[in-house]
């Protein structure tokens, strides 16, 4: 099924956030016709809100009768309404119920007490209270758990959103509901999601960790404050592992533009480049010359850093990737300088075929082989790889099933490296 960003606004190929494309289907005629989205439950899943809010936001903006609770996973609207059109009001949704009012990521939580909405965002700390004219404000007080009580359907997206998404991720502004909108139409503030990276290192343990506890604390949470000073965010960035710096647009210093923010950061500027690029040439990405591509990373004062490589794997492969390999060999040996290189470029690798072109996925145990005899992936760095799934560059789903596919070489892998031992002792 097609993705796209949960942003639309944002062009960015390498976003992390995604979400499926809505679908919709007419059933009936005259005073019966309905339209059921097809994959709602999916869409509110990535998006971490029970698909309740999200036919109910719908219902209010389109003026129609929706069922919140059915037992088929059969969502409802009453009336004819094109998916093209309720992707449209999906964005307003996004806008005034996900994304972060400050930093416009949606990691963001629902806290309500008191008959208020608040939104605590996991990315950069701020709380900010909902507002409560917006109709779907007063359905989602109607509907909250008794007192005591979690929101299980509230958790399940939650969890579900940081599997999709893995590490945290800083943007600019949102999108709203199309012009003609008839309700809702005050300025809201946003969001429900849980910080949850999936990286293997300590590091970001940690980080889950101390995630996890605030989450599960409910008479403590809504006590807690975060410090959102320039100095302090900062010095939470500081913290963070390379792949979880965000693009902090306090003094333009942060150390690596490491950042996924809107197209703005160097590995975002080199990613576009080598698919504009790509799209000029007559036999596409194969036609970019590995010297251009150097010297525009060498330019953009990245051509040694490990991330380079997981934006490389994304874009400078079409569905030829295993001819392509030997090719480019050259050129990558150049870039892959340590196991964290050799790591990110694994990672690129696995969202390139897990996430933009998974008809590739058989082809995955060939893939591997060709990085593995052209010296791009030490062997030990593809054992540790194929031993666990890992949330860090797609969701676990998809890591689960790339994985599986890489089965045939990691066994053959293990059995090559078994027969030469045999041999040495013979």
């Amino acid at each position: 099924m097609a993705t796209l960003n949960i942003r639309r606004d944002v062009a960015d190929p390498f976003y992390r956030y995604k979400m499926e494309r809505l679908q919709s289907k007419i059933e009936g005629k005259g005073n019966g016709i309905k339209t059921v989205i097809v994959n709602l439950s999916s869409v509110a899943q990535s998006l971490a809100r029970p698909p309740s809010y999200v036919i109910k936001y719908f219902g209010f903006e389109l003026g129609a009768q929706t069922n919140t609770n059915p037992a088929d996973d059969r969502w409802i609207i009453n009336g004819a309404h094109e998916a093209s059109k309720l992707q449209d009001y999906l964005d307003g949704f996004i806008n005034k119920f996900v994304l972060c009012k400050m930093c416009k990521n949606p990691e963001t939580e629902v806290k309500i007490k008191d008959g208020h909405i608040t939104l605590d965002c996991k990315a950069c700390g701020r709380r900010s209270d909902v507002d409560l004219r917006l109709k779907l404000s007063s359905f989602i007080l109607k509907t909250q758990p008794r007192k005591g009580k979690k929101d299980k359907a509230e958790k399940k997206a939650r969890r579900a959103m940081a599997k999709e998404n893995g590490d945290a991720d800083q943007n600019g502004n949102g999108h709203a509901s199309p012009d003609g909108s008839n309700s809702d139409n005050a300025d809201a503030e946003d969001g429900d999601l849980a910080l949850e990276a999936g990286s293997d290192d300590e590091l970001t343990r940690r980080i889950n960790a101390e995630a996890k506890d605030l989450n599960g604390s409910d008479t403590k949470d809504d006590q807690w404050t975060v410090d959102v000073s320039e100095a302090a965010v900062k010095a939470r960035a500081q913290e963070l592992p390379d792949d979880f710096k965000q693009t902090l647009t306090l003094d333009g210093d942060d150390e690596e533009g490491d950042g996924e923010g809107g197209g703005n950061s160097a590995y975002d500027q080199l990613g576009s480049w080598v698919i504009s690029t790509a799209q000029s040439k007559t036999g596409g990405v194969k036609d970019v010359e590995d010297v251009d591509i150097y010297i525009k990373a060498k330019e953009l004062g990245i051509e040694t850093k490990h991330k380079t490589l997981t934006v490389l794997a994304q874009t400078i492969f079409d569905d030829s990737i295993v001819e392509q390999i030997p090719t480019r060999a050259s050129m990558l040996k150049k870039m892959i300088t340590s196991e964290r290189h050799e790591k990110a470029f694994l990672g690129g690798t696995e969202r390139f075929v897990g996430n933009e072109h998974p008809k590739l996925v058989p082809q995955v145990p060939k893939i591997l082989l060709a990085f593995y005899q052209q010296d791009l992936i030490s062997e030990g760095v593809l054992k540790n790889w194929g031993s666990k799934a890992s949330k860090k560059y797609v969701d676990l789903a998809t890591s689960k099933k790339v994985r599986k596919s890489a089965e045939p070489f990691l066994e053959w892998l293990n059995t090559a490296e078994s027969d030469e031992e045999e041999s040495e002792e013979e």
